[in-house]
């Protein structure tokens, strides 16, 4: 997951519902940061056909997918492994997952004509005919907390309440309501040094959290208030507090510590509230966060994608450009995530990994994009 960052756009705007997260930026850091946060939407089942029609998905000669023969497939095979786990179940996924624990993970050669022998690349095109279409980026982000509240860790993360689990569906009462009213009074999971990097969480869907006796907490996404999404930063922009350039971490969390008094009443502009759950230790520090796939995301090589255009758990050859720049990024990824923003059919978010530097990057990113999708023959 994700689903943070594509802060202004449509994914931002429900940018958590990545179900289990994210939602993988303009607002960018706004908007990619809301536009990847992944919260997951409901999807069809991992594997299930494509569901997308043929004006969608155009059989596409391998030649034909730009920087095919110059990526190195095999840093996607371990990415593509995973999903076989969720997929060897489905009967049109079943011959080739099981034939590929067969390939020497450490032969490119073998990996490429794998894929190109028992693959079938489609084009995805969208409803208008177009083939191109939006990229965008997410990250893991990093915090700073406690198990307790003590100290400079005075924000909490909360649980998903126990009394809601009946009616997870249900819409709830907003953000601001829910915090000042104490309702979710005891369903603290952990407490944060920083309110700020608490809501841009939110928007990320799941994350880790640099805990005060040296240990490290994963979380993610467990349900949402079902309330729809409102931008903070774009609040801000709005309001001429800051300008589009500002719409960062960096640059939202200097905006609140110039205006200490107004940080809760600005964040909560958003009244949806993303809830989150810990991880067990079974999750190793180098795994990515859990996407909607059921399976942990690797970084530069999975996709958050609409499902309903995109079986989850396919192979995804890539063809864009890096954050805010030219140059060509074209790669295999694979569809592990999904975002309730992520929608159409040539649309994606790009998970970039976890830290300050995949944030920075993950920012940035909001870029015209080629998609083609593989599918086993």
């Amino acid at each position: 997951m994700p689903c943070l960052l594509t802060f202004l756009s449509p994914r931002i705007v429900d940018a958590y519902q990545r179900v289990r997260r994210l939602g993988h930026a303009l607002w960018l850091l706004p908007v990619s940061l809301l536009a990847a946060c992944s919260t997951q939407a409901p999807s069809p089942g991992p594997g299930a056909p494509p569901p997308a029609t043929a004006e969608h998905m155009r059989p596409a000669a391998w030649q034909s997918l730009p920087g095919w023969s110059d990526d190195h497939v095999i840093a996607a095979w371990s990415a593509f492994l995973a999903s076989c786990e969720r997929l060897a179940g489905k009967a049109q996924w079943r011959d080739v997952c099981h034939d590929a624990v067969t390939v020497d993970p450490l032969d490119e050669v073998a990996i490429t004509r794998f894929f190109e022998t028992r693959f079938q690349p489609y084009r995805l095109v969208n409803d208008d005919g177009s083939t191109t279409g939006t990229i965008t980026g997410y990250y893991e982000p990093i915090l700073n907390g406690s198990r307790t509240r003590h100290g400079p860790y005075q924000t909490p993360l909360y649980r998903f309440p126990d009394a809601w689990q009946a009616a997870p569906q249900r819409v709830r009462a907003s953000q601001r309501e829910l915090l000042q009213s104490g309702a979710l009074r005891g369903q603290e999971l952990v407490w944060v040094d920083d309110p700020v990097e608490a809501a841009f969480l939110q928007i990320q869907g799941s994350g880790r959290v640099r805990l005060d006796d040296g240990s490290t907490m994963r979380v993610a996404f467990a349900g949402t208030n079902n309330q729809p999404f409102r931008s903070f930063n774009r609040a801000l922009i709005e309001r001429g507090e800051i300008d589009a350039s500002q719409a960062t971490l960096p640059g939202v969390r200097a905006w609140a510590r110039r205006h200490p008094e107004r940080v809760e009443e600005v964040l909560t502009v958003n009244p949806r509230m993303v809830f989150f759950r810990e991880l067990g230790s079974d999750h190793g520090a180098h795994q990515g966060p859990i996407g909607a796939l059921g399976v942990p995301l690797t970084s530069e090589r999975s996709l958050a994608v609409d499902p309903a255009q995109v079986p989850l758990g396919a192979p995804v050859f890539l063809s864009t450009t890096e954050p805010a720049s030219a140059q060509p990024l074209q790669r295999l990824m694979v569809a592990q995530d999904t975002g309730s923003a992520i929608q159409g059919t040539v649309r994606a978010d790009f998970y970039w990994g976890h830290g300050d530097t995949a944030g920075e990057r993950a920012g940035r990113m909001k870029q015209p994009g080629q998609m083609w999708v593989l599918m086993p023959k």
